[in-house]
């Protein structure tokens, strides 16, 4: 008898990572195998993305692509998983009627009720939002490597302007200290040597037990582990206490993922970041303070609705104050449902090309002078993987999250290395590994 097969694509943010590796712990104890060749799958689940216009439209475009599997094969299930799920279930079972599965990110534990009666020739909808899921007696199933993203809450109560995620995902709600401690100390077991911490505003972490500040502190004591990493903080719910713990624990990486969004008091109160230019800035010099050596990278969005050529320049202005040591850059897409889509004032295509084009130009000269200064330091890494243009080279990164291409020499996977920098092109430095 052959087993059955499954095959996840994931789209979007490192979240949606997780909660692919939760489906296949789910799929893994319902029978299921995964298999690398989707046409020899007997359910395929696409995990979506609603952050962005695009990413929408390469999902339709993939199911379009999967139909003729469809056609081929009646008895393969198909199924959309997600934010697009929460966010678009009728236009997907109208236009696509061919797609039988439709599940929200709160969903996932009706998988085995629902493999298990696949005979059934009705479309399966559940995009429900929950007050209180967080999966936390659940371990995913992970791929091979050095890093375990760990979900410790889900849902955003912040409600920017621009984003549709408190419509797809739901309010806060976040895990018990004591169930992320478990899945870490699962994942060392594992051979994992790195954990990041996810959430939406992973900072807003609040439990009856502690908050983030503790929960930082309680997992930094779990043995075996080489560095935690979190993402990504809101500025607004950025504490001392964090810092503070961040300091004084060196598995916890000096590094922080601080999204600016936009350097206009006028714009920020649009996209209601409840946060100033002045404020930000000097939560940078604070964390400058607390860790003189911590790297800060940051998402940008230009061509917010109403945007000015004066108020972009002040975004520019603060990339280059800050001088992040790199950037996610984007053009604001609008999302139905949200505030700002309802903006009259929407910026021309060609203007938010212009400024995405400017921003990204002056990015790249802000990272090659951070990076430059690192010439001639000497700086640990973890090997992580081989280096895509050499098979001689190890790839790993700094404490502050930038790459380091190196000779393998006798190194190994998960191995520490110290390395004196010799050279730093585009993102990446290059190293000697420092032999005693």
């Amino acid at each position: 008898m052959n087993e059955n097969k499954y095959y996840i694509e994931t789209y979007g943010c490192q979240m949606n990572v997780y909660d692919s590796e939760l489906v296949a712990s789910l799929l893994k104890k319902t029978g299921y195998s995964e298999t690398k060749q989707i046409e020899s799958a007997d359910v395929i689940f696409l995990n979506t993305c609603a952050i962005r216009e695009k990413a929408e439209e390469t999902v339709h475009n993939r199911l379009d692509s999967l139909h003729f599997l469809k056609k081929k094969n009646p008895n393969l299930l198909l199924g959309v998983l997600g934010c697009m799920a929460k966010n678009l279930k009728d236009g997907i079972l109208e236009s696509r009627p061919y797609v039988d599965v439709v599940l929200g990110p709160d969903s996932y534990r009706k998988l085995p009720d629902i493999l298990n009666d696949r005979k059934s020739s009705n479309h399966f909808v559940d995009t429900r939002l929950s007050k209180f899921e967080v999966y936390d007696d659940m371990f995913p199933s992970r791929a091979e490597g050095i890093n375990a993203w760990i979900s410790i809450m889900r849902g955003c109560d912040k409600f920017c302007t621009f984003c549709i995620v408190p419509f797809t995902r739901g309010r806060e709600r976040s895990r018990s200290i004591d169930g992320i401690i478990k899945e870490a100390e699962h994942s060392v077991k594992q051979g994992f040597v790195e954990v990041t911490l996810l959430g939406q505003n992973v900072n807003s972490y609040r439990t009856p037990e502690g908050s983030f500040a503790d929960l930082l502190s309680e997992i930094s004591k779990i043995k075996g582990l080489k560095r935690i990493r979190y993402t990504s903080p809101h500025p607004r719910d950025m504490t001392d206490d964090v810092l503070k713990v961040m300091r004084d624990n060196s598995n916890i990486c000096n590094y922080i993922h601080l999204p600016l969004q936009s350097g206009s008091d006028r714009i920020l109160k649009r996209m209601n970041r409840t946060y100033n230019r002045s404020e930000f800035l000097a939560l940078c010099d604070k964390i400058r303070t607390f860790m003189p050596d911590c790297s800060l990278s940051t998402d940008i969005i230009v061509g917010f609705p109403g945007e000015t050529e004066s108020e972009f320049e002040d975004t520019l202005d603060i990339v280059r104050q800050v001088e992040f040591n790199s950037s996610f850059m984007f053009k604001y897409s609008s999302r139905p449902g949200t505030k700002a889509s309802q903006y009259s004032d929407q910026i021309p295509e060609n203007i938010k090309q212009y400024r995405l084009e400017k921003l990204i130009s002056l990015q790249k000269k802000v990272t090659h002078n951070v990076n430059s200064r690192l010439i001639g330091k000497d700086l640990q890494v973890i090997v992580e993987k081989e280096s895509k243009k050499s098979k001689k080279q190890w790839a790993g990164r700094t404490d502050g999250n930038t790459w380091v291409i190196f000779d393998k020499m006798n190194f190994k996977l998960k191995d520490t290395v110290t390395l004196r920098i010799n050279d730093a092109q585009g993102i990446t430095l290059f190293g000697d590994p420092i032999v005693s």
